[in-house]
């Protein structure tokens, strides 16, 4: 309420606000403040609309990272097992061809013990 208007509309000294009622202006008012809110509620539910568009956006990324790096530990957990396993396997087959032709595995070896010197020299 203005300051120079009492409780009925009319000023201190009597008049009424210079031939205005307040009943006059309230429509323009609150017309006019009406218009206000509708766009600051419009403004706000777009602003609102791309925050949630945004924030879906995030949380999708941060998802598939979480999966990416879940997969990725899962993988690299199995590597440790999975070398274990061919380093067996190959111990195994190596045993068992040097027990079936140890002369041939020996001279062989002397051959690649002899490649490999050479080649240290040049």
């Amino acid at each position: 309420m203005d300051r120079s208007t009492t409780m009925s509309g009319t000023t201190p000294l009597g008049g009424n606000n210079g031939g205005l009622s307040q009943s006059a202006t309230n429509p323009k008012v609150e017309s006019a403040a009406q218009t206000a809110h509708q766009t600051v509620d419009k403004v706000a539910e777009k602003v609102n609309a791309q925050v949630d568009r945004l924030s879906g956006t995030a949380h999708r990324m941060v998802s598939g990272t979480a999966e990416a790096a879940s997969s990725a530990a899962e993988i690299a957990s199995s590597l440790p097992e999975q070398a274990k396993d061919v380093q067996a396997k190959f111990t195994e087959t190596a045993s068992s061809t040097i027990r079936a032709r140890p002369l041939s595995t020996i001279a062989g070896a002397v051959v690649v013990g002899y490649l490999l010197g050479r080649l240290a020299r040049i």
